[in-house]
Parts: structure tokens; sequence; C-alpha cells
């Protein structure tokens, strides 16, 4: 009897140090810091990560724009069409702003079997935000002097699939993706229109599709 006992417990005790040795190891909910290079032409983007599950995680940034001159490139360069904001080359060029996104990152397919690591193909509904402040021109016009002004909002919708690799601490994460995006102009400008002043106090409402390919550079905060 004590024998049997004696074995019934030594069972338990290897079964007990299986399971231990089988167990997944725990979760631990990484953040990531991450920058844009690829939009180093006229905004500097930050990117904080954070895990919230082995296959999900949240990923917000910011903006700091100091020129808007791809904007102008797209707005008044490239004809299609569509209508132009009376917005100068010289307050496109001199544009400053903010930005703001958010995103919800799916990892579809990982590629380790680590659960702490965010890597792996990836699937990233995103909403942003920027405002760009244009600034003020003097226009000179029967000895007075008349303050051009104008700003622009941007909304915005993006779906990116991505996939992010590991390495130590660092992370290469290259993206493609779509979206559709809304740009709302406001400006006051003068013309000398054959010797009578033109005030274009107006309000200008684009949207348009948007095609999205970057790539982002991060290290592990861990």
């Amino acid at each position: 009897m004590r024998k049997a006992l004696l074995l019934l417990l030594l069972c338990c005790l290897y079964n007990l140090r299986v399971a231990a040795q089988e167990a997944p190891p725990p979760f631990h909910r990484n953040t990531y810091i991450k920058v844009n290079p690829t939009t180093l032409i006229n905004e500097l983007d930050l990117y904080i990560e954070q895990e919230i599950s082995p296959k999900l995680s949240l990923e917000v940034g910011i903006s700091g724009i100091y020129t808007d001159y791809p904007d102008y490139v797209l707005a008044k360069k490239i004809d299609f069409g569509q209508k132009k904001p009376d917005i100068s080359t010289e307050q496109f060029v001199d544009g400053r702003g903010l930005g703001f996104r958010a995103g919800l990152r799916v990892y579809l397919i990982s590629r380790n079997t680590n659960p702490s690591r965010a890597s792996g193909t990836y699937f990233e509904p995103i909403l942003f935000y920027k405002k760009v402040f244009y600034p003020n021109q003097d226009f000179h016009f029967n000895n007075a002097t008349y303050t051009q002004s104008a700003d622009k909002n941007v909304f915005g919708l993006q779906f990116l699939i991505g996939r992010q690799f590991t390495k130590d601490k660092f992370l290469l994460d290259p993206f493609i993706g779509v979206g559709i995006r809304s740009k709302i102009y406001q400006y006051t400008s003068y013309h000398d229109n054959n010797g009578q002043l033109q005030v274009n106090d107006g309000r200008l409402v684009s949207v348009l599709p948007s095609l999205h390919l970057g790539i982002k550079l991060g290290l592990n905060l861990k």
C-alpha cells in the first residue's frame, strides 16, 4: 500500500514538473518607440506601440510639420480638374503644424512563438488628424496693407498591412496601405483686379483617396 501511494505521489510530481515546463512564458506588455524616416521631407513622425495581448497592440503617433510643400505640389501643381486653394507658394513652404493618429494593430501571422514580442504580419486601421497654420502675408494696395491668412484641417482613415521584424531591441516595420482623407482649407486673400481690390474669403473642401507606403524604425523600451 505504501509503495503504491509513493508511486502515485512520484507520478503526480513528475506530471506537475512536465506541465510547468510546457506552460507558456508569462506575457509581458512591451512598449516600442518608432520613427518614420520616409516622411522627413516635410514632418517628423514619432510613434508609440503598446502591446495589449499577444496578437493585439495600440499604436499612437504625433507629427511635427515644418513645411507643407508636398501638399503644394499635390494641390496646385498636379492638375486633374480639382479646385485649388488660393494660398501662395510661400505660405505652403513655410506652413507649420501638428498631427495626431491612433491605430489598433492586429497581428495575423506571427514570425516567432514568443508572445512578448510584437512581430509578424499585421493589419491596422488608423484614424488621424492634422492641423497646418500658414504664415500671414501682407498685401499692399493703394497705400494700404491687408493681411492674407490661411490654415488647413486634415481628417483621414488609413488601412495598413505590414510586417514587423524584431531583433533584440531593434525593429523594422515596412507597410503599405490605402485610405481616404478630407482636406479643409480656409483662407483670406487679396488681389489687384484691374485697379480694384478683390477679396477672396474662401473655404475649400477636398475628399480624395490616398496611398501609403513607408517604413518605420524603432526600439523596444523594456
